[in-house]
């Protein structure tokens, strides 16, 4: 999450103070950082472009109780504590370390494997060794697909191997595999104006890269838009605006169940090779083998454990991260950072004796990839609980240098949060950014009127990673992912443990 270096579409930024009294906003246009304002995640499909705000409460807009504001800052002995604790002191490390041996152990987790289901005993064994409390699962059904083998090949004009990933959902190629012509196309707009050309043939998308929440539309809706026009297969490029010739996987979503084709992501570079060969008139051939498959639901789990509330033990804050991951790399970026930050902060409140008065719940949610099962699932059973959360914060966007918290609340809640995060000056981390991005789990939340926030950090390379082989653990910085963990674990307690309730957004 970043806003600059390789990134070359942040094309606008429009600052208004409206008055005193009024927000103030920031208008980005094709923000490189968007992972779920636009999709709901990344499940849904985006539109073809984007106007995201970011506002925060301006400090002429905030008049919180002085009482109130001296209360939050007489927690900076604690939060200093908490901050020495893990960026200097004896936790120096341990959260790089907790996430190495899940990626390393248990490598990608994605939804319906053994190894998702395994790295969810592994963390309900240590969160008993750690002594949290009420460690439980709750059962989820997820879909359950399987990449199996896969293949695609250039014949013509030459004949090449090319990289490719199947995408999420995606049907199978015949046993004998799709050998068809290609027709190359920009976007949607480019492949109606060819609509009568498409028809027996392979489609490739070549898009430009915008953000993440608009070029993401051609991954999730590429397949339905060819097949509609007669498309044997679609090849997307990948959704990334760096490639060394690396494949980038997601989630597709198929329009009609009784009108679909094989889909996959091919390079960046494959993509404008074949768009250069047709522009100069060549024939281009592609065969295409995908051994995909869907199988029936499969009941996985939400893993949940908690350091119990002093004083109001019904009420929570709720910190989480997702555990599954997509079947390549290891899922060490997404989401295994957020989860570990979130499972570590409930340790280190323990081990400093920082018990909160309200309940700290930690959930690790399953199936976030093939569509929020987890989050939904949660939601759907606890949404009558939503007067008890006080905040529920998620991070999935990576766990970089943290710049703050992205925020989504009443101005009041708003002013409180900001108010909390001046307590994180010592590491730089006191921002607050609307709306939230990067917590596409809780999102469902907001309908309740529940603030909720994500972790707003900065490194322009995750979509470089994201959903290849190249998320490992390497990308992450144990320095980077301590002081993550300070920001998640410091606002967790004040929050927590703070005499104010934070207001509820009107449903």
């Amino acid at each position: 999450m970043a806003r600059v270096m390789l990134y070359p579409s942040l094309l606008a930024a429009l600052i208004c103070v409206l008055n005193t009294q009024a927000l103030f906003t920031v208008r980005v246009q094709g923000n490189n950082n968007t992972k779920g304002s636009v999709i709901v995640s990344e499940h849904t499909p985006a539109t073809d472009s984007v106007l995201r705000e970011e506002t925060t409460a301006s400090p002429a807009a905030c008049n919180l109780p002085p009482a109130l504001v001296a209360e939050i800052q007489g927690y900076k002995e604690d939060v200093n504590k908490i901050i020495d604790y893990v960026v200097n002191g004896d936790y120096k490390g341990r959260a790089y370390a907790t996430l190495a041996e899940l990626v390393d152990t248990y490598g990608p987790r994605m939804t319906g494997s053994g190894q998702l289901e395994a790295a969810i005993d592994w963390i309900i064994e240590q969160s008993e060794a750690a002594g949290l409390e009420n460690t439980h699962t709750e059962d989820v059904a997820v879909p359950h697909w399987v990449r199996n083998t896969e293949s695609a090949w250039m014949t013509l004009p030459r004949l090449q191997e090319l990289s490719i990933l199947g995408l999420g959902s995606s049907v199978a190629t015949p046993p004998e595999g799709i050998r068809a012509e290609v027709l190359v196309v920009k976007d949607f707009d480019d492949l109606q104006k060819h609509a009568d050309q498409a028809a027996g043939k392979i489609v490739v998308f070549n898009p430009d890269w915008v953000s993440y929440g608009v070029t993401v539309a051609y991954r999730t809706d590429g397949a339905s838009r060819a097949a509609e026009v007669g498309a044997v297969a679609s090849l997307i490029r990948s959704v990334t605006p760096f490639s060394m010739n690396s494949p980038h996987t997601g989630h597709q979503q198929y329009r009609e169940t009784n009108n679909t084709i094989p889909t996959a992501c091919i390079t960046v570079e494959d993509a404008a090779m074949m768009e250069r060969m047709q522009s100069r008139g060549q024939k281009i051939e592609v065969f295409l083998s995908m051994g995909a498959q869907s199988y029936p639901d499969f009941i996985s789990r939400n893993t949940i454990t908690e350091l119990q509330g002093l004083q109001w033990p019904d009420e929570a804050v709720i910190v989480s991260g997702h555990l599954d991951s997509w079947d390549v790399g290891q899922g060490a970026m997404d989401d295994g950072g957020g989860a570990m930050i979130s499972w570590n902060a409930g340790v280190v409140l323990k081990q400093l004796r920082l018990r909160p008065r309200r309940t700290l719940r930690t959930i690790l949610w399953t199936g976030e990839e093939q569509g929020l099962y987890g989050g939904l699932a949660y939601y759907d059973k606890h949404v009558n609980d939503s007067a008890n959360f006080q905040l529920i914060l998620e991070s999935d966007a990576g766990t970089f240098t943290p710049s703050g918290l992205a925020f989504n609340g009443t101005q009041e809640a708003t002013c409180i949060i900001q108010e909390v995060m001046k307590l994180l000056q010592a590491i730089n981390a006191t921002q607050v950014m609307s709306p939230m991005d990067g917590g596409p789990d809780i999102e469902v939340w907001q309908k309740a009127g529940v603030p909720t926030g994500s972790l707003y950090n900065d490194d322009p390379r995750y979509y470089w990673f994201h959903h290849s082989h190249g998320d490992t653990v390497s990308v992450e910085d144990s320095n980077a992912l301590d002081r993550c963990l300070a920001v998640w674990a410091s606002v967790a307690y004040v929050t927590a443990n703070m005499t104010e309730r934070i207001p509820h957004a009107p449903v």
